[in-house]
């Protein structure tokens, strides 16, 4: 009798940290809450998981394999490590895009009333994971302050992903750090699901039922 393994996710989730100097970061406001939703959602499928978190203050999943790291270059390795061995790997962490280019080692002390930073572009994870896959499905998600669905179709497209979450950040109905949310799923054969105002729970239920429906899952 053939038994069929379960299915293996990698998820990242949360923010990422670029130090300044000890005591300074860039980063945002990502709470880890929709990628801590999409891992129990992904558990509740009897898929295992392996969680690569940014600094949050929630609980993850006791079921989960978690990796913590701080910076997007120790996610990128991270990722980079686990990635070839998953089936679905979906991006919802918000990953600097810059770093600065030289970080103080010791506080820096307030001086001039203006202080320029110079930066340098991250590793783009998503990108590079899903010009690697074989047989992975790849989801992304995409934060946007405007133009959300034409901004996430064209990073769909970019980045050769086989789906993508849309949502919006910014202002009263951003996305950050609340319970609930909206968000669009757009699939690279045009499939487009909605959901508005609902908690993360749900969306992250909604969006699960729909990849684990995705027929490229069994070849």
């Amino acid at each position: 009798m053939n038994v069929m393994k379960p299915v293996r996710c990698l998820i990242t989730a949360g923010p990422t940290r670029e130090f300044i100097d000890p005591v300074r970061f860039v980063s945002n406001p990502s709470s880890g809450k929709m990628g801590y939703a999409i891992a129990r959602a992904a558990l509740g499928l009897d898929w295992s998981v392996d969680l690569v978190t940014g600094p949050v203050s929630i609980s993850a999943p006791s079921e989960a394999t978690v990796y913590s790291v701080v910076s997007a270059k120790e996610m990128y390795e991270q990722v980079e490590q686990l990635f070839d061995e998953c089936d679905v790997f979906i991006a919802v962490a918000a990953v600097s895009d810059y770093s600065p280019v030289e970080q103080s080692s010791q506080k820096m002390k307030k001086g001039a009333d203006r202080l320029n930073i110079e930066m340098v572009a991250t590793r783009d994870i998503l990108k590079e994971m899903s010009a690697r896959k074989k047989k992975q499905i790849v989801v992304g998600f995409s934060a946007e302050t405007e133009n959300v669905e034409e901004n996430a179709m064209n990073k769909l497209e970019a980045k050769g992903l086989n789906w993508i979450i849309a949502n919006k950040v910014g202002g009263e109905t951003s996305s950050f750090e609340r319970d609930q949310s909206s968000a669009i799923l757009l699939g690279k054969e045009g499939q487009r699901i909605e959901f508005n105002e609902i908690d993360k729970k749900s969306i992250a239920d909604g969006i699960m039922k729909v990849l684990s429906a995705d027929a490229s899952l069994l070849t």
